[in-house]
């Protein structure tokens, strides 16, 4: 029990190193490429901060335990909306951007009331149902894309925004290209530590958490649900926080809702795609509560575009009887 405890807690250690390291080898290949700035940050940055979720799911989908998979992607979209925006607004009320309000918000409720309908065929993802969920994902990169590419040369900053409306996933690459160019070799180095680290992080976490399931006569779904998904989630809550305590809370939000729709379309669309999941554990009641999770934010957005601390309060009270529903029978 403590062994697999262990493996667990080494396993994301390795699948968050590995995610960074991948990451800032593409991001320095790309940049080496002459990339413009605004679609690495959309593009590479954007789906390197899914990877640790990405992979998980698919290796646990390729283990025979698609509950585990479906259950860290439902898991960590209720994990980001209700703990992570509602901690981070208890530190410091946020400022909510116009396009948080008016696209990101929008395309989560669109990305969950998809998978919503696909687990009521029999509650089993087809590759079908991945290849349509990837198709979708393609199309919001494009217009994500197209969008940005359009606005940047007369963006104004609007309340709450970094110059020139930047993106969390902009403002990183932003960040990274400031740095001193990393030698070829090295990012091809780390590109490959990364991934290298990503896998063998995987399997252990998996494997480990699968473990403490069985010992504790847990399902998949809710160790998926809570501690796969928790995991996966901790670089989210900690950019959201230190966000918050810096004022930039506004961006930390768009991040984690982007990061939501990115965990439907791109994590369960290409898991779907390369292995099939049938669902046992994962129910209407989880799927529900990731719906209602994103039509809180965004009722909440509404006001003032802002989240007050009382809001944040009530998002985080709301994932702490979410919890008890899940924990409570065992």
């Amino acid at each position: 029990m403590l062994l697999n405890a262990l493996w667990i807690l080494v396993g994301v250690v390795l699948v968050l190193w590995g995610a960074d390291r991948l990451t800032e080898g593409a991001v320095a290949v790309a940049e080496r490429l002459r990339v413009p700035q605004i679609v690495i940050g959309l593009t590479i940055v954007a789906l390197g901060t899914s990877m640790p979720e990405l992979c998980v799911s698919v290796v646990s989908a390729l283990k025979g335990t698609p509950d585990l998979a479906v259950g860290n992607v439902v898991g960590s979209n209720i994990f980001n909306a209700l703990l992570i925006v509602g901690v981070a607004a208890l530190v410091a009320p946020m400022t909510i951007l116009r396009s948080t309000v008016f696209k990101d918000v929008p395309c989560a409720l669109v990305a969950s009331v998809v998978l919503l309908m696909m687990c009521q065929n029999d509650w089993v993802i087809t590759r079908l149902d991945g290849a349509i969920l990837f198709v979708f994902f393609l199309v919001f990169m494009r217009l994500t894309i197209k969008g940005a590419t359009s606005a940047q040369p007369v963006a104004q900053p609007a309340q709450g925004e970094t110059t020139q409306g930047q993106t969390a996933q902009e403002a990183a690459a932003d960040e990274a290209s400031a740095k001193q160019p990393m030698k070829g070799w090295l990012a091809g180095l780390w590109m490959v530590v990364g991934l290298a680290a990503l896998i063998g992080g995987s399997n252990l976490f998996v494997g480990g958490a699968t473990e403490v399931a069985r010992a504790l006569n847990v399902s998949d779904a809710v160790i998926g649900l809570t501690i796969v998904a928790g995991g996966t989630s901790l670089p989210e809550l900690a950019t959201s926080v230190v966000a918050a305590k810096k004022g930039n809370s506004g961006i930390a939000i768009g991040n984690v809702l982007g990061s939501n729709v990115l965990n439907i379309l791109f994590i369960l669309g290409l898991t779907g795609m390369i292995s099939p999941m049938h669902i046992e554990g994962i129910t209407n009641v989880d799927l529900y509560m990731m719906l209602v999770s994103t039509i809180m934010i965004w009722f909440f957005s509404f006001t003032k575009y802002t989240i007050e601390r009382w809001e944040g309060a009530v998002l985080v009270l709301t994932f702490g009887g979410y919890m008890w529903y899940l924990l409570a029978p065992l």
